[in-house]
């Protein structure tokens, strides 16, 4: 039963399941619902899919996820940028609007779940490690400010587009004057409310008595009064024949499962940005799993979290969605209205179909300007320009692999975006650990400790050199290793002893080793002693298995102290 419940977790927390969990995550999914349904609508036309897709692709991967998931409050479904990367991916395979654009978006989401998948039962989760911090900010401030640059046309009612920043702005700009007024007056409208809604309701609710739990409800059923409202003005003011954009006939109804037509050339196309969509998804919804699992002192496994994401997104990709991972918005709403299990995520879903086979009819009036102004709100929330400031002030490397996601990203595209940032930030890390620091050290005064000589008053002696390497011995800073020991050597005329401070090294490997020998064999000829301290257990290990210990003309010391110790009674003896 335990092992069975490693890979279904839902064994686990469904056996202590009782009313009060029943009450409380009923009360989430509530609040959850009520913010799902215009956001899905919303990143489906962001996807460029039908608004629907955005409905069934909140169904089925949340039940999938409450299954395999071991975060209690995760909440997955469509999010903004994976709708991005969505568009983009299907974009340059069909046309918006067609069959075979949703086939395409139904096969990445069946593609990238089964990458997922994959992933976990390998255990390939640290793949997305490769995805640094840096990248990934700049990543999503690039992509926020994208989404939103490309939902201008609705707000204007422009039919433009465009999937770089220079072509939305190129083409806002030659298509301005063909702008409809009245659905500028609804997006700024609806725009104005929902920032009041998210800004100033909340506050001025509870300075009116309203009890905390309801003033939190209000605020996130804000997106829907604004559906509800420019529905009713659409079909009051006739906005339709006034030349706003509808949402137009959405079919009624819950979605049957099926595999999509399976395309082995849409297939290759498609597995490239399939294998992004799920990195960057991964590494998005497993950073809000364990930043709330840690609130409540729960754990997350991340190789089985890529099992629970891969299967969200099957079920996505078998029930006419797309692609879908763990929203940061939802997810914290869901934890602060007090979900405790990912039952709350059922609920949901099961709120979902409920306005899936009763709510539609009341969408076809829903002005596209509406959709534009909600996700415009809710991605500009993405964008952090001050991370930018604090990673220029602590990391210049870190900032121009940063710079790089997002230049790549607004000016390229967000596939090349991402290649960018990940293919500069592994040169820059390949550069730094090629030129290691190393310090020569000296003993502090009246202690056992080694210290930097450059950076504080040591003891140091003529005849013994120690050298301290700061990173593991690897082939592409081999060379450098042997240059700069040569260096030091040629300046210490008196040297007898060369100590080898390896406290900070990892690893050696077949190249290192080689060099460690050859600066054995060059001192040894300049009847210089070669000595090692504190090596740790994994390295000595795979030392004895070479002849390089044999040969070394010194010996391995434990500590530095003792070298420094036993070689400076050598030199006075």
């Amino acid at each position: 039963m335990t092992r069975l419940a490693r890979y279904l977790p839902i064994l686990d927390w469904g056996r202590h399941y009782g009313r009060s969990n029943l009450a409380n995550d009923l009360i989430a999914a509530i609040i959850v619902t009520i913010m799902l349904i215009p956001q899905s609508l919303a990143y489906a036309m962001l996807a460029g899919l039908p608004a629907e897709v955005g409905l069934y692709a909140s169904i089925l991967p949340l039940i999938a996820y409450a299954i395999f998931g071991t975060s209690r409050t995760l909440a997955v479904g469509p999010v903004a940028v994976i709708s991005l990367m969505t568009a983009v991916a299907v974009g340059e395979i069909a046309a918006q609007g067609t069959h075979s654009n949703l086939i395409a978006a139904m096969l990445l989401a069946l593609i990238s779940g089964l990458m997922l998948v994959s992933m976990g039962l390998f255990r390939l989760g640290f793949v997305a490690n490769f995805l640094s911090r840096p990248v990934i900010s700049g990543f999503i401030t690039a992509s926020g400010l994208l989404i939103a640059a490309g939902q201008v046309r609705h707000l204007l009612g422009i039919p433009t587009g465009g999937d770089t920043l220079p072509k939305i702005l190129v083409g806002l700009g030659e298509n301005l004057s063909a702008g409809n007024l009245p659905t500028f007056f609804v997006a700024v409208g609806v725009l104005a409310f929902l920032y009041f809604v998210r800004l100033k309701l909340k506050a001025l609710l509870l300075r009116l008595g309203v009890r905390p739990r309801l003033a939190e409800i209000a605020v996130k059923a804000g997106p829907v009064v604004a559906v509800a409202t420019t529905i009713l003005a659409a079909s009051a003011f006739r906005l339709g024949e006034a030349g706003v954009v509808l949402v137009g006939e959405i079919p009624q109804g819950l979605p049957v499962p099926a595999l999509p037509i399976i395309d082995l050339d849409m297939v290759r196309a498609l597995a490239g940005p399939a294998l992004l969509i799920s990195l960057i998804g991964f590494v998005e919804s497993v950073s809000v799993a364990q930043t709330l699992a840690a609130k409540r002192r729960q754990r997350i496994i991340p190789d089985q979290e890529l099992i629970a994401l891969g299967a969200a997104n099957i079920a996505s990709g078998l029930s006419s969605g797309y692609p879908v991972t763990g929203g940061f918005a939802r997810s914290v709403v869901n934890f602060d209205a007090g979900a405790e299990t990912p039952a709350a995520g059922i609920y949901t879903a099961i709120g979902i179909a409920l306005a899936t086979l009763f709510l539609t009819p009341l969408l076809t009036k829903l002005p596209q300007a509406t959709l534009a102004a909600t996700i415009i709100v809710a991605v500009l929330s993405l964008v952090d320009f001050s991370i930018i400031r604090r990673v220029w002030r602590y990391s210049k490397a870190d900032f121009s692999a940063m710079a790089a996601t997002m230049v790549g990203t607004l000016f390229l595209g967000v596939e090349i975006g991402v290649v960018m940032g990940v293919g500069l930030s592994l040169l820059l890390h390949l550069y730094r650990t090629s030129r290691p620091h190393i310090a020569v050290v000296g003993q502090v005064p009246g202690t056992e400790h080694f210290r930097n000589v450059d950076r504080h008053r040591v003891i140091i002696s003529p005849e013994i050199l120690s050298v301290r390497v700061d990173e593991s011995l690897y082939f592409a800073n081999t060379r450098y290793l042997e240059d700069h020991i040569s260096e030091l050597v040629a300046e210490w005329t008196q040297l007898k002893h060369v100590i080898l401070m390896c406290s900070a090294v990892n690893a050696i490997d077949a190249s290192a080793l080689e060099s460690l020998e050859e600066i054995n064999h060059r001192l040894r000829d300049a009847g210089i002693f070669m000595h090692l301290s504190e090596v740790k257990g994994p390295v000595m290990d795979r030392l004895k298995r070479s002849p390089f210990l044999h040969n070394l003309t010194g010996r391995v010391f434990l500590s530095q102290y003792e070298a420094i110790t036993v070689l400076t009674q050598k030199s006075s003896a």
